[in-house]
């Protein structure tokens, strides 16, 4: 009996599915995450892990259009852009063309999207009076309740202009500790102010009692009707409008913030840390932090077309297929807990997860390089019809010279032309394909690639470094290094005065063997140039304290952009901005009055043929002083299956999910396919023993058959 029972499993379904068997077609995508998100609170969220939630269910005013490169701000609740009008310090109208030292404060004026609902959530539940159901409840009003669905009403209301407002004073607000406060308070009015009078009033309040912010007016923001409201900053601050775009500045309605301030709500992890509620095209209606969470379509969603229109080559790539069509596509996400990357690996081998990114350890499994040197994916990926995403990070790895040095900074010709020497000999080429498994593109200035400003092709060589050989970059020989170093004084990497081998100095917080490695190739370099490179490893808050004081001379660094504009990398070298003595992001403590002198002129510009002038004038100038070795920008490589459909990365954006569709139906299949049981080896097993038990069973029969005679 046990043998048909075997055979007839070998046609049923797989054993191995992690999901249930009712989800096998379902419109459902499957993903991961290896650690609990801190904080689902639009106020506090700050990291990666964090905004690839609530950026689904957190509608600010704006976001980034999904296919447009550079990043370009569009609406998403806003009717429009937020119109921006400039006055005087005796409060006159300017032009917006006015000098920005005549601007006294800015006003940003924002329209909402009338029609736009909240998701069902229990805060907006209200009876048959029309008063709100929970709120004011009593001690024993929670007995039983330890989750949002334990409540038997819920409710919506229609998105306003004063929950952008009330989640504007929550950045100030002592009771929620705004990672960005200290940033907004330089710019929006009377926020330093507010901040104060809130912690004023916390004090005097008992402990753990809901502070009302709708009692408190806020200067800097104002209500102009039901679905208007202003926000004035002090000064000219162009780049505010990024801001509009993250999630900081997504609404919060009053209600739901009270409704969670209620005793013994924050004991049953009922918080808007738990429990986001938004206006976006998901909701979070599971959050079991130590084994899945899940996103469903939200049923009020306002609804969102996918954009029409892209850039070059989108078309062709099948991106604009969905031209039109009303999101999201998908109805669920199911993140599982996944701590391990190779667990992760298997499981998107199989089918169960939908994409996938790639780890050191499975990259050569995964990818090859073509003869041109351009990564694909192995056979066996293609085989599978898995597909390769590659993007070109926002940010950028590089290593600085410190230019308070004695020997390698300051502006002198001797001290530039070590560092151009310098800048030659090491190859980043060669670190990439090493390193980074190839997942980079050189740098030749401190703008990646989507960011304006950043020049592609022949116009944005670097012509220290590189030569254009036949239209392409070349870098230029040893022989080339070698002459400036001796320019600079240092012939065959020895002092032309006293005969000293120069010796330069190189900080790090790396460690461990992978490190070694790294560093040991970096020696290898400056070895070209016969010039000795002691490197100097520490823990990273000994590292920081070098920085601080600029005792290092020369370190690693990099940055990752806080919103697409040129001037969240080119404040990296602006004087004002040095570590040393400041304290601010110029870890290279480069200081060129001229260079700070079209700094103070770009940052004001809107993107056009002036502001992208003044940008390549600042490059050429950061390229002559080489403060810096530019080193890379970083790829992202991801994996998808047959059954996702064309995405494009957006680096900036976090709120792509929408745009996300996939094919239950093949994904099915090719599950079936890739995880049918094979159940031969026990068949074989199975018979393989019968056999070997069937001698004594046959000489036990006969013996008791003989007994029995």
């Amino acid at each position: 009996m046990i043998l048909p029972v075997l055979l007839s499993a070998c046609g049923e379904s797989t054993w191995n599915d992690p999901y249930p068997a009712t989800q096998r077609d379902s419109n459902t995508l499957y993903s991961a995450f290896s650690e609990r998100p801190k904080h689902l609170d639009p106020a506090q969220a700050y990291s990666s892990n964090e905004a690839e939630f609530i950026a689904q269910i957190y509608e600010p005013p704006l976001q980034y259009h999904y296919l447009k490169r550079p990043y370009t701000l569009v609406p998403l609740t806003a009717k429009q852009l937020p119109t921006v009008t400039y006055y005087s310090a005796d409060g006159h109208v300017l032009p917006a063309d006015a000098p920005a030292q005549r601007i006294a404060t800015s006003v940003y004026e924002i329209h909402i999207q009338p029609g736009i609902y909240y998701q069902p959530h229990p805060a907006f539940a209200r009876n048959e009076a029309g008063k709100l159901r929970y709120f004011n409840l009593a001690p024993d009003a929670l007995n039983g309740i330890n989750h949002l669905r334990d409540f038997e009403h819920t409710g919506t209301r229609e998105l306003v202009a004063d929950d952008y407002i009330y989640e504007i004073k929550r950045l100030a607000s002592p009771q929620v500790n705004s990672p960005i406060f200290g940033v907004m308070s330089e710019y929006i009015v009377g926020f330093k102010s507010y901040a104060a009078q809130l912690k004023t009033v916390a004090r005097e309040q008992p402990p753990g009692r809901y502070l009302d912010l709708n009692r408190y007016p806020l200067t800097g923001v104002e209500q102009v009707d039901r679905y208007t409201y202003r926000i004035h900053l002090l000064g000219k601050y162009p780049q505010f409008q990024y801001w509009l775009a993250m999630p900081f500045f997504a609404p919060v309605p009053p209600e739901v913030d009270r409704f969670y301030a209620q005793p013994g709500m924050a004991q049953r992890n009922l918080s808007l840390d738990w429990h986001p509620v938004g206006t976006g095209a998901y909701w979070l209606t599971h959050n079991d932090p130590n084994r899945s969470m899940v996103l469903e379509r939200n049923p009020n969603y306002h609804g969102e077309r996918y954009p029409d229109e892209g850039e070059a080559g989108d078309k062709q790539a099948g991106l604009l297929r969905d031209a039109g069509k009303p999101l999201p596509f998908i109805n669920t996400v199911v993140y599982s807990l996944e701590k391990e990357r190779i667990p992760y690996w298997n499981k998107f081998l199989q089918g169960y997860y939908d994409a996938s990114g790639i780890s050191s350890d499975s990259f050569d499994q995964a990818i090859q390089i073509d003869a041109k040197g351009e990564p694909q994916v192995s056979d066996a990926m293609r085989a599978k019809g898995i597909g390769l995403v590659t993007a070109v990070t926002t940010s950028n790895q590089f290593w600085g010279f410190n230019m308070l040095d004695s020997v390698v900074g300051g502006q002198s010709e001797r001290a530039r032309k070590l560092r151009q020497a310098i800048a030659i000999a090491v190859d980043f080429e060669e670190y990439i394909s090493i390193f980074a498994n190839g997942r980079g593109i050189p740098a030749n200035g401190p703008i990646p690639p989507g960011i304006f400003g950043y020049r592609s092709g022949a116009a944005g060589v670097n012509p220290v470094v590189y030569q254009l050989v036949n239209g392409q970059p070349v870098r230029r020989p040893i022989s080339d290094a070698r002459r400036l170093l001796a320019e600079a004084g240092y012939p065959d990497g020895r002092d032309a005065k006293t005969g000293a081998p120069l010796v330069l100095y190189f900080d790090t917080a790396a460690s461990g063997p992978d490190a070694k490695s790294r560093l040991d190739w970096m020696s290898k370099q400056f070895a070209k140039l016969n010039i000795q490179l002691v490197v100097r490893s520490s823990d990273y808050n000994r590292f920081q304290d070098k920085m601080r004081r600029g005792t290092e001379q020369l370190f690693e660094w990099g940055w990752n952009a806080d919103y697409p504009d040129p001037e969240n990398f080119l404040f990296l070298l602006y004087g004002p901005n040095m570590k040393v003595g400041k304290n601010g992001e110029n870890s290279a403590n480069y200081n060129n009055p001229d260079y700070d002198r079209l700094f103070d002129q770009m940052k004001y510009l809107d993107n056009g043929p002036q502001r992208q002038a003044i940008i390549d004038q600042m490059v050429t100038l950061l390229q002559h002083d080489s403060p810096w070795l530019f080193g890379y920008f970083p790829k992202a490589f991801s994996l998808r299956h047959a059954w996702v459909s064309p995405s494009k990365p957006n680096l900036m954006a976090n709120n792509t999910l929408k745009y996300r569709r996939i094919d239950p139906a093949l994904r099915d299949k090719l599950r079936s396919d890739w995880n049918r049981p094979v159940l031969w080896p026990l068949v074989l097993l199975l018979l393989a023993g019968v056999a070997a038990i069937a001698p004594a069973l046959w000489v036990w029969r006969q013996r008791e058959r003989g007994k029995a005679r």
